[in-house]
């Protein structure tokens, strides 16, 4: 049974100052690149603690903590999360990620047989706000025995890692971190991908259509969608592929379209899209049977249980302007042959992926003046190897060049190279196996950790990654579980305590 829950039913879960601290972030609007008032507030925790804090010109929090008594002579150590959320929602879900609190629930999941934490319809920002809390509790416990710490929060990390990248050596001084931003309480990640966004835009002549031509809406929604990073090796159906490869296969070779639409940030998989089209008459039956076709596809080759692909004869009214036929097909055929999933596995690491691009977003711009719309894609590519993100995004140019568009790379950020010999390992390996009896997994992820960037920006810096589990991120599937952060709260609190004897 589920229960809406106020700050206070979450605060009554243990850890209870975890949970308050997360409650309490939970209430603030934070979307990547709009994280005022989620400053404001931290900002405020400090104040409260009478924690010294500082900004710097990009947003970036650090809050210096000073050490429990004894303990003054231990190295600092940095404890690193990031302020901002992904804002995505379920279709009919009434939220404005810019200025209302998300909505928690508290309910039992029957499938795991454990206590969870969600939200009402949209991503619960677990990620990262759940580390954050974590190291807010630390730092504002006197209960927990620590060194000197200094509280990292970066800004901007899901929509570029622009905080990160403006970290500064001055901005803070210990070299040894532990970034709490990992998803699986069973693994120490010393690892990570890199990244790179590429752009492919189009612009292209629109033309009234004909009298005689009918008007249809195709829609591709019910995907799992998620990280595209962390799920991207679970098969889930892209919606921006699914929905072109529908338009392809009705083999209507007059369709001509007046709007594509899907996808709405570069690091989740696509779980909606939509399009206008029109056609001659027998268009509507050709789309049809398409829609049926791949969805029947979807559901086979695909970790998808509910894939929904609809047409709907839209009535004439004012017919939107749209493109050439022969655009039409040049548009969809890219669309079609960008490449979307993982590309390669990691030859050395058991299970890790490797190389995966994601075919994120497409939007469509009418010109204001007429005449005219841009069609825009946005990918995501990631790798563990320097050497095959270029040959991906060389690959991803190659299509978009073959096609017409017009091709931008940006917000490139370097892999995080695993470090077997760190000795913040060795601790963190030691504490786990003591604490829970059994070895913890120590690998890479697939997905952009601010680690990378900060090792090659600050230097010598010997940094580990872990956090409790969460499910779902990027998506409103998002939840986390409360065990978990109750053992990862636990565990925190030991590696800090034998940190503090260094």
């Amino acid at each position: 049974m589920s229960t809406p829950a106020n700050p206070v039913a979450v605060e009554s879960l243990d850890p209870a100052p975890v949970w308050r601290f997360f409650a309490g972030i939970a209430a603030v609007p934070r979307p990547s690149k709009r994280e005022e008032r989620i400053r404001q507030h931290i900002k405020a925790v400090a104040k409260e603690n009478r924690l010294p804090v500082r900004e710097d010109a990009v947003g970036n929090l650090l809050i210096e903590v000073p050490a429990s008594p004894g303990c003054q002579a231990a190295p600092i150590t940095v404890l690193q999360g990031h302020l901002d959320m992904v804002c995505e929602k379920n279709a009919g879900t009434k939220h404005d990620f810019d200025n209302d609190p998300i909505k928690l629930i508290v309910e039992h999941d029957p499938t795991e047989n454990e206590q969870i934490v969600r939200a009402d319809g949209t991503t619960l920002g677990a990620d990262n706000g759940i580390g954050v809390a974590l190291g807010l509790a630390a730092a504002c416990m006197p209960d927990v025995v620590h060194g000197p710490l200094e509280l990292l929060f970066t800004a901007d990390e899901e929509a570029g890692m622009t905080g990160a990248n403006a970290v500064t050596p001055d901005f803070f001084s210990g070299r040894r971190l532990l970034n709490l931003d990992s998803e699986e309480d069973d693994a120490l990640y010393i690892g990570s991908a890199g990244g790179c966004d590429t752009t492919l835009s189009w612009v292209l002549e629109t033309c009234p259509p004909a009298s005689s031509l009918e008007l249809y809406r195709v829609t591709v929604k019910g995907l799992c969608g998620g990280h595209s990073g962390g799920d991207i090796h679970k098969n889930r159906g892209n919606a921006n592929k699914l929905l072109a490869r529908t338009l392809l296969g009705s083999r209507c070779d007059q369709l001509q379209l007046a709007d594509f639409s899907g996808g709405s940030l570069r690091n989740a998989i696509a779980r909606e899209a939509r399009a206008l089209v029109v056609g001659p008459s027998g268009t509507g039956a050709a789309l049809e049977q398409a829609a049926n076709r791949v969805q029947a596809e979807a559901a086979r080759e695909s970790a998808e249980d509910d894939p929904a692909i609809g047409v709907e004869k839209v009535a004439r009214g004012e017919m939107p302007a749209v493109i050439s036929v022969a655009d039409t097909q040049c548009l969809l055929a890219a669309l079609a042959a960008l490449p979307h999933g993982v590309m390669s596995m990691h030859p050395d690491i058991t299970g890790l992926v490797e190389t995966s691009n994601n075919v994120a977003t497409v939007t469509t711009t009418i010109n204001e003046t007429g005449g005219s719309i841009e069609v825009v894609v946005g990918t995501l590519s990631r790798s563990s190897s320097a050497v095959q993100i270029h040959v991906t995004l060389r690959q991803i140019a190659a299509v978009g060049k073959l096609a017409g568009a017009e091709v931008s790379a940006t917000n490139g950020y370097p892999s995080w190279e695993p470090n077997v010999n760190s000795p913040v390992l060795a601790t963190c390996r030691t504490v786990y196996e003591q604490l829970f009896g059994q070895a913890p997994t120590v690998t890479a992820i697939h997905a952009g950790l601010e680690c990378g960037i900060i090792g090659e920006r600050i230097g010598q810096m010997d940094m580990i990654s872990f956090g409790p589990r969460i499910t779902g991120a990027h998506s409103p599937d998002e939840r986390v579980y409360v065990a978990s952060v109750q053992r990862m709260w636990k565990y925190l609190r030991a590696v800090l305590a034998e940190l503090a004897k260094a």
